[in-house]
C-alpha cells in the first residue's frame, strides 16, 4: 500500500478511511475484550464511522486544528476513536493514564492549555475537584453517561447521536502537531512532548520491519495508552499497515493472559519486561497446557530486558523475546533486537538502517567501542519530537552538533550492538569505576530468594558513591545473615567485587512508573531523606 496519498500525512485518515479505500473496510480493526472477557469486534468502517463521528462532534464544539485535547480514560473502545477521530480534525492529542491523581491532571492539563478532556463518569470527580485550576478547559466530554450533565459536562454518546458519521481530513502536512505525552524527568515539573504527523512514516516502517507485522497477523500490545507504546504501537503502526489486533480492559492475570494469546490466535505480542517478569515467577506447569504455537514473535519495550526473561522464554515457552529500545522523545523504534538478527542477551540491539547511534562523551566528542559514554541518535528521523511544550530552552539542550542527547548511558561493542547502562543520573561512581545498576539488578534477580531488585548510588565519604541494593524477597523468604553473605558473593561474582552492595534494604516493593520502569529517583530520595518529585507516574 503506498501510505502518503496526495501529501496527505494525517494519521487518523491513514488508520481508518484510507484502509476502506485499499479494501480492508470489512476486515476487523481490532476485537474489544472487556475485564470480564465480554468481546466486541470492531470493523475499519466501524472505526472509520466512530472515529469520523467525533471529529464532527468535536467541530460542532468549536474545536479547530491546534487546539489540544486529553483523553483521560481506562482501556476502552472509544479512547481509539476519539484519538483517531481528533487527528483527523488536526486537533492535537494528548493521552493520561486513568489512575492519575489530581496533581498530575492539573500539571498536564495546566501546561498544555487544554481545551477540552474525554474521560469516564468514575473519573470525572478528578477532573471536577481541579476545574478552577483550568480557566483553558472548556469542556468535559464523559464516554457512559446518556445525557448532558450542563452546558460544559456533556455526554459522547449523546453527541456522537447528532454528529455525522462521515468526515473527510484534509490533507495534512507532515510537521502539523498531532500527539502529545507527559514525561518526567528526575526534577521538576512534567514535560509535554509534542509529536506531527509525518511521524506515521517511521512508526509505520517500524511496525513492518521490526515488529514483522503483515496483514495477516493479530497483533496484541498490552500497553495503556497513556504511554507513548501505546499509541505508536497500540494504534498507530498496525492501523497504518491494516493490522487487525486484541484490546484487552483488564490488569495482568498470568493464565487468563495465555489463554488470550492462544484462544485469540495472536501471532506477535508486544509487552513490558515487568510483565514478562511477573509470568517468570510463575510455575512453569502453568504453561505447560498451552499451545502457542500460533505466536510467532515475542517482544518487548519500556526497560532493558535482563537475560534471565530471555533465558527463561527459551526454556518454558520455546520463544525469543525481542527487545527494543525508544523513548517518548523518539517516537518509535530507534536501536532493536530484530527477527534476523542475533540476540546477544542483555543488548539492547544495533540501531536501525537509517539512525545514526553513536556514543559521545560530555566533550560532545565521539567515544571508542567499550567505552560508557551518553548515548546520542543523529537527528532527522521523521517521528523525532519537535518540542517540549512551553519549553524551547529545555528542548535546544537536548540537542548538539546534529545529535540528539537521549540521557541514557550505554556501550558499543565492536559488532556494533548497544548496551544500556542506565540514565546519566542512574550511573554509579564508587571508587572512580563507574557501574551500572542495571547490571547489578539483573544480578539480583537471579538468586531465587529475590523477587524484585533497585540499586542506587548514594554518597559516601570513602568511595564517592556507594552501591546500595533495595531486595524485595519472595513470599516465605526472611531475610538473613546467610541471605545478606548470599547476594553480595553472587553480585560480586557475576558483576565485580566493585558492584558488591554496600547496603541492602529490604523493601515491600520497588517503586516503577506505569511503563514498568524502575523509579531509582524515587529509592535515592526516599534514602536521602528528600523530596522524591513527581510521583503522578508511579504504578499503584
Amino acid at each position: 500500500m503506498n501510505l502518503i496519498e496526495n501529501d496527505n500525512y494525517n494519521i487518523g485518515h491513514i488508520c481508518t478511511r484510507r484502509q476502506c479505500e485499499q479494501g480492508r473496510g470489512g476486515k476487523r480493526a481490532f476485537r474489544w475484550i472487556s475485564a470480564h472477557q465480554e468481546t466486541t469486534d470492531y470493523s475499519f468502517t466501524d472505526l472509520d464511522r466512530e472515529s469520523s463521528s467525533f471529529a464532527n462532534a468535536l467541530q460542532a464544539l468549536g474545536f479547530a486544528a491546534g487546539d489540544i485535547l486529553f483523553t483521560f480514560l481506562p482501556k476502552t473502545p472509544e479512547q481509539f476513536f476519539v484519538f483517531l477521530g481528533a487527528l483527523k480534525l488536526e486537533v492535537v492529542c494528548g493521552t493520561l493514564f486513568a489512575n492519575f491523581g489530581y496533581e498530575a491532571i492539573v500539571d498536564r492539563l495546566g501546561d498544555a492549555k487544554a481545551r477540552g478532556v474525554v474521560t469516564k463518569k468514575s473519573l470525572l470527580g478528578k477532573i471536577t475537584r481541579v476545574r478552577e485550576q483550568l480557566p483553558c478547559l472548556q469542556v468535559i466530554i464523559v464516554v457512559d453517561i446518556p445525557e448532558h450533565l450542563s452546558a460544559d459536562i456533556l455526554s459522547y454518546p449523546a453527541l456522537m447521536r447528532q454528529a455525522s458519521p462521515d468526515y473527510v481530513a484534509r490533507p495534512t502536512a507532515a510537521d502539523t502537531p498531532s500527539v502529545l505525552h507527559y514525561t518526567s524527568g528526575s526534577t521538576g515539573k512534567p514535560k509535554g512532548v509534542l509529536h506531527v504527523h509525518g511521524s506515521i512514516l517511521h512508526l509505520n516502517r517500524t511496525t513492518r520491519e521490526v515488529l514483522s507485522l503483515t496483514e495477516s497477523d493479530t497483533f496484541w500490545c498490552t500497553a495503556d495508552q497513556g504511554w507513548v507504546t501505546g499509541t505508536s504501537y497500540g494504534i498507530i503502526g498496525p492501523w497504518s499497515l491494516g493490522v487487525s489486533q486484541i484490546h484487552y480492559g483488564g490488569g495482568y492475570d498470568a493464565k487468563l493472559w495465555f489463554e488470550l494469546l492462544r484462544d485469540q490466535g495472536v501471532t506477535v505480542w508486544y509487552s513490558a519486561p515487568t510483565a514478562l517478569r511477573m509470568l517468570m515467577r510463575e510455575s512453569a506447569e502453568l504453561y505447560k497446557s498451552f499451545d502457542l504455537s500460533t505466536l510467532r514473535h515475542i517482544f518487548s519495550v519500556g526497560e532493558p530486558l535482563n537475560p534471565e526473561v530471555i533465558a527463561w522464554a527459551r526454556a518454558t515457552l520455546g520463544k525469543d523475546i525481542y527487545d527494543t529500545w525508544f523513548q517518548t522523545e523518539t517516537g518509535g523504534i530507534m536501536i532493536t533486537n530484530r527477527p534476523g538478527l542475533e540476540i546477544r542477551p542483555g543488548s539492547m540491539g544495533t540501531p536501525l538502517a537509517g539512525i545514526e547511534a553513536a556514543i559521545c562523551g560530555d566533550a560532545g566528542l565521539p567515544l571508542g567501542n567499550h567505552v560508557l559514554g551518553n548515548l546520542c541518535l543523529k537527528s532527522g528521523w521523521p517521528s523525532l519530537f519537535v518540542t517540549y511544550l512551553n519549553h524551547p530552552d529545555v528542548y535546544a539542550r537536548k540537542f548538539r552538533d546534529g545529535y540528539y542527547y537521549t540521557g541514557d548511558t550505554a556501550v558499543r561493542d565492536d559488532d556494533g550492538y548497544y548496551w544500556f547502562k542506565g540514565r546519566n543520573d542512574d550511573v554509579i561512581n564508587t571508587a572512580g569505576h563507574l557501574i551500572s545498576p542495571f547490571e547489578i539488578e539483573s544480578a539480583l534477580l537471579e538468586i531465587p530468594e529475590v523477587a524484585e531488585s533497585g540499586v542506587i548510588g548514594a554518597p559516601d565519604a570513602l568511595l564517592f558513591e556507594k552501591v546500595v541494593a533495595f531486595v524485595c524477597l519472595r513470599p516465605g523468604t526472611a531475610y538473613s545473615k546467610e541471605l545478606e553473605i548470599k547476594i553480595r558473593l553472587y553480585v560480586s561474582n557475576r558483576v565485580s567485587s566493585i558492584a558488591t552492595p554496600q547496603e541492602i534494604v529490604i523493601v515491600d516493593r520497588v517503586p516503577k512508573n506505569k511503563s514498568g520502569k524502575i523509579m531509582r529517583r524515587v529509592l535515592k530520595a526516599r534514602y536521602l531523606g528528600q523530596d522524591a518529585g513527581d510521583l503522578s507516574t508511579l504504578e499503584d
